[in-house]
């Protein structure tokens, strides 16, 4: 998994509307990029609600945040339209950025090993850098530490 202190690595991927969205045009202001396993599963929704309803204060921050799954962009629009998220929800079906990033891991479900997802998010900070990670988050308090990260960036 990437460090504090480590150039966030640009990339490209499609946004719910099938767009591409480019990590390195959002330089000069604070980028809240968190990877979660599985649109509309519940821990994910969890998460995601709560970055919804905690909109006015990451607007506050002047963060904007990037939701990465490796859905499908048609599986990620539905998942915002249902739940009114209203940020921006990125899909990185052949798990590409989840590699860069080291959260493309090795997983365990009853017993069966797997390839997916580990749920964490990075801080970027203005100039591009990594400022937090938030390795293995809880998506019950995620935003209570973005937010706190967030407001160390000053």
């Amino acid at each position: 998994m990437l460090e504090v202190g480590t150039k966030a690595p640009d990339f490209t991927l499609p946004n719910q509307a099938d767009e591409p969205v480019k990590l390195s045009s959002l330089k000069g202001s604070p980028v809240v990029l968190y990877f979660y396993p599985k649109a509309d599963t519940p821990g994910c929704t969890t998460q995601a609600c709560g970055i919804r309803d905690n909109e006015a204060e990451y607007r506050k921050a002047g963060a904007t945040v990037l939701g990465v799954s490796p859905d499908k962009p048609a599986k990620i629009a539905k998942f915002d339209v249902k739940h009114s998220l209203g940020f921006t929800l990125l899909g990185d079906e052949d798990h590409a950025v989840c590699e860069k990033y080291g959260v493309w891991v090795e997983k365990s479900m009853y017993g069966k090993q797997y390839m997916g997802v580990q749920r964490a998010t990075f801080v970027i900070d203005a100039a591009g850098k990594i400022a937090h990670v938030i390795p293995k988050v809880s998506p019950k308090t995620h935003d209570e530490l973005v937010l706190k990260a967030l407001a160390e960036l000053g």
